[in-house]
């Protein structure tokens, strides 16, 4: 057990710990929007479709945040970046709990979903530049890791918090973000690799067009926007279908909570599994998983059924999450980091988007079976995608490797003296 946690943790530059910690902290006080739609109905008393055009303006927020924090990551740098995102997004945290009138809240909510989801292609930019592409199936993976167990905990957090004031809700939200970003300002250095002279002299450093005229990775984020439609199923249309079967929902949430105890039990063994394997392989036999998970609710009408289609989709989602950022981290250009990572993040809003619609009128009008096989379709479609298009990824990657092969060592952190290990970026 000891060599395995070794060979899952180990060898790992500092800046990523610093990175890894501010991940779990900042989860573990992700409390507001869980209870967002409750507390508006709740505690302000405003109406359901009051509640709903205030979530989807946080939802629009953040679409245009995760795109300018892409492009800002490459222009002003990572850090400061992140560290205007956090400090700002721990003030608006703040003032949307002290908000009263229906127009201060929809502004506030606007404008924290822009800033919190403009730190999330700053972060995501600088664990590529701090992590070698051997190790990045393993930082994911335990990034990903993270992220489960702050939500895990800060679900459990956020019922006791809200049962004793709504306003506990916002203030320690805002105080771990606030950690976040006094970590960042500290213990993070910037990353942001240096333009070439030949590169400025020839404008290769680009904008959003150059990311949108890669056929290769917009190829991937296609592929990639059909298995996120079914994976949002569970969020949209799975609730209803086990209501409809008559299951409450007490029932339905300790169903989904198996897929965030099996992530946190089981996440950490599965670099050893897929260190070596071809991504795009990976990415297609974890895509099926998905599908056969999915698939089979078309089946299920009992809670044991139901989760143990959970169990069956949640093994897939295990191997494609950090298979997807790998091979995102491994498409972008090093200049290009920051715009890279904001589309991916700005294709998974879209997908989370429509999956409720696209599912809601399958579901209404063709019914559960219709839908749940239909998810297995899709996913066999992506399936194939990746087979399809794994070749030409993999020259991709290879070119990129070659004309960035030389290291960059990792900036020594401000408040550091300690040296830093190479940390070669590829």
């Amino acid at each position: 057990m000891r060599g395995w946690f070794r060979s899952a943790t180990g060898g790992l530059p500092r800046q990523f710990w610093f990175l890894w910690t501010g991940t779990l902290i900042n989860r573990l006080g992700s409390f507001v929007v869980i209870f967002l739609a409750i507390y508006l109905t709740g505690a302000r008393g405003f109406s359901q479709s009051q509640a709903g055009l205030v979530i989807g303006l946080y939802g629009v927020g953040g679409a245009i945040g995760t795109t300018v924090g892409g492009v800002l990551a490459d222009r002003w740098g990572r850090r400061p970046t992140m560290l205007i995102a956090q400090f700002g997004g721990a003030t608006l945290m703040l003032a949307l709990g002290f908000a009263h009138s229906f127009p201060q809240i929809i502004a506030n909510t606007f404008l924290l979903g822009l800033l919190t989801e403009a730190a999330r292609p700053a972060f995501q930019a600088m664990m590529i530049d701090v992590v070698g592409m051997a190790d990045r199936v393993r930082a994911y993976s335990l990034n990903y890791w993270a992220i489960n167990l702050g939500f895990a905990l800060s679900s459990v957090g956020a019922g006791l918090a809200a049962k004793a004031n709504y306003f506990l809700l916002f203030a320690i939200d805002a105080g771990t973000t606030l950690i976040t970003a006094v970590m960042s300002l500290i213990f993070l250095a910037e990353t942001k690799p240096a333009l070439p002279a030949k590169d400025q002299k020839t404008k290769v450093n680009g904008g959003l067009g150059t990311v949108l005229r890669d056929r290769t990775f917009m190829l991937y984020v296609v592929i990639s926007l059909g298995g996120i439609a079914v994976m949002m199923q569970h969020m949209s249309t799975l609730p209803i279908a086990m209501t409809a079967d008559g299951l409450s929902a007490a029932t339905y949430g300790w169903v989904i909570a198996v897929n965030g105890v099996l992530i946190v039990l089981g996440q950490l063994f599965v670099p050893k599994l897929i260190g070596d394997r071809d991504p795009s392989r990976v990415l297609a036999v974890a895509a099926l998983i998905i599908g056969v998970g999915f698939g089979l609710v078309a089946f299920a009408h009992a809670a044991w059924f139901f989760a143990l289609t959970v169990v069956i989709w949640t093994l897939g989602e295990m191997l494609q999450s950090p298979s997807n950022a790998a091979t995102v981290a491994a498409l972008s250009p090093p200049q290009l980091r920051g715009r890279y990572q904001g589309l991916n993040s700005l294709n998974w809003s879209a997908g989370t988007a429509l999956a409720p619609i696209l599912g809601g009128l399958t579901q209404q009008h063709l019914g559960n079976a219709a839908l749940w096989l239909g998810c297995f379709g899709v996913c066999t479609l992506v399936a194939v995608g990746h087979l399809l298009a794994g070749p030409s990824r993999a020259r991709r990657v290879a070119r990129l490797e070659t004309a960035h092969a030389a290291p960059i060592i990792e900036p020594l952190p401000p408040a550091l003296a300690e040296p830093v290990a190479d940390a070669p970026v590829h």
